[in-house]
């Protein structure tokens, strides 16, 4: 049985969304500039939610508002 997490970091799912951003980060440097503000963009900062909102979701105490941000979570993947 695995201990408790005691930070976000802790999380696997963290950890995987976190290893996800670098690796949205490193792909994206290759797109054509002309793609800075729309693509570029747009995945950047969907990876970089992904992660976010298990962090945030992560410190919430109560289950409604806990899965409401993991589900933006998911919702920010499937874009």
């Amino acid at each position: 049985m695995r201990d408790p997490s005691k930070n976000f970091e802790d999380l696997v799912v963290w950890r995987k969304a976190h290893q996800f951003v670098l690796a949205v980060y490193r792909l994206t440097q290759s797109f054509p500039r002309s793609e800075i503000y729309s693509l570029y963009s747009q995945f950047r900062r969907k990876a970089v939610s992904i992660a976010a909102n298990i962090a945030e979701g992560f410190k919430k105490h109560g289950i409604a508002d806990k899965l409401r941000i993991l589900n933006n979570a998911e919702g920010f993947l499937e874009e």
